[in-house]
């Protein structure tokens, strides 16, 4: 998959733990249809040192399916080497259209063992990580990366410029800093900013939730593509909506109450089938927290979701919606 090509479908879905596995992905590809055939969706993010001594766990997050692709796989880690063995890897299961490295992930765990965001504290180390990547494989490469970690070392030029330096196919920026997490409002300007640096294409993320927050976005930042992250959770309608919308400007509306149920079916059919029902009714539960967001009775819908034990339990609850 070339460069350009991933920018004809200029709307992405980001890379989320626990949230953009390969049923949540393959939801969001059937919701898209033939339109959206060629979006580019990204992984969960895999850890290289599990790659490296072949963690069953992790290299089952590697998989991806027909269904599904076009897909990115996000590698994390912070040693040059084993990183570039876990591209290779990748790249040799034929799983990936992309190959993509966490330089944005705030979590503590993460962040304290010097990857993810950690790695905007030493931009030298992650150009080489980003170099040994990119001669690792032939698959476009891409980095995500934060505004910094925190307001007084803003540095996400600095890093973009070495990035694409490293031979990076294109960047996707999160408008705020580690320290932010996901809090307070993105900073836009900083990431226009970043676009103006480099010469490689530029995505740009945070706070987009709706069709005006798409448009604005856009025009703020010059950015090449937008991507989708949180305001995917409990609602991967909003890919294709916000594609269909940007190349034709059609507003589809978003699904009835009868429609979410049915989406909710499907889902849950499809991490049952992926995780079995134990672990998949178990996941699910979160899902369905975000799916019945601001829905009268979401409350008591969520307690009842929370106490399903199984596939049939939880169908029961699905079943309320519908009335």
């Amino acid at each position: 998959m070339t460069t350009a090509e991933i920018f004809q479908s200029p709307i992405f879905l980001a890379p989320m733990a626990g949230v953009t596995d390969t049923a949540f992905r393959i939801l969001v590809r059937e919701l898209l249809g033939d339109f959206g055939k060629n979006l580019l969706m990204f992984s969960e993010m895999v850890s290289a040192t599990g790659v490296h001594y072949r963690n069953e766990k992790t290299l089952q997050m590697l998989e991806t399916v027909a269904e599904e692709r076009p897909t990115a796989i996000q590698i994390f880690g912070s040693d040059p080497t084993i990183c570039a063995e876990a591209v290779a890897y990748v790249e040799q299961i034929g799983s990936a259209a992309v190959i993509d490295f966490n330089a944005g992930c705030p979590a503590p765990k993460i962040f304290n063992n010097g990857e993810g965001s950690a790695l905007m504290k030493n931009p030298a180390l992650l150009e080489k990580i980003l170099s040994a990547i990119k001669k690792a494989v032939s698959l476009p490469v891409s980095v995500k990366i934060r505004l910094g970690v925190d307001a007084n070392h803003i540095n996400a030029v600095e890093v973009a410029k070495r990035a694409e330096s490293a031979g990076v196919d294109f960047i996707a920026v999160h408008g705020r800093t580690r320290e932010q997490f996901y809090s307070g409002a993105a900073d836009w300007n900083q990431i226009a900013e970043v676009k103006a640096a480099v010469k490689i294409p530029v995505i740009a993320n945070g706070d987009v939730r709706d069709f005006d927050s798409l448009d604005e976005i856009f025009s703020a930042t010059n950015a090449d593509g937008v991507m989708i992250g949180r305001a995917a959770q409990g609602n991967p309608w909003i890919i294709n909506r916000l594609l269909k919308y940007f190349l034709t400007g059609e507003k589809l509306p978003p699904p009835t109450i009868n429609e979410r149920a049915s989406i909710m079916r499907r889902h849950l059919q499809k991490i049952i089938f992926y995780k079995g029902e134990h672990v998949g009714v178990r996941e699910m539960r979160s899902h369905a927290a975000w799916y019945t967001k601001g829905l009268t009775g979401g409350a008591e819908l969520r307690n009842m979701f929370n106490r399903a034990e199984t596939v049939d339990d939880f169908s029961e609850v699905i079943n309320l919606l519908d009335g």
